[in-house]
């Protein structure tokens, strides 16, 4: 599970880098001709969704176990 967590982040990360690349590829009046950040951005809120019902998933199948710092120490 870890695995797919970290290709899910990693997807994410390169779909903002893309939309980087698609908004300075632009040019000078602010529109990019092939609509390719809007769709980059489109695929990088995709992404986080599904990985997020993922983890929530996971959650409730047991696959992963909540963790953090215990109370009172």
């Amino acid at each position: 599970m870890k695995y797919v967590i970290a290709v899910a982040l990693l997807g994410i990360v390169a779909c903002l880098g893309a939309a980087l690349f698609f908004m300075l590829k632009g040019g000078r009046d602010g529109r990019a001709k092939s609509g390719g950040m809007a769709r980059a951005l489109t695929l990088r809120i995709a992404l986080s969704v599904v990985l997020f019902l993922c983890v929530l998933l996971a959650w409730k199948f047991g696959l992963i176990q909540p963790g953090g710092l215990p109370v009172g120490k």
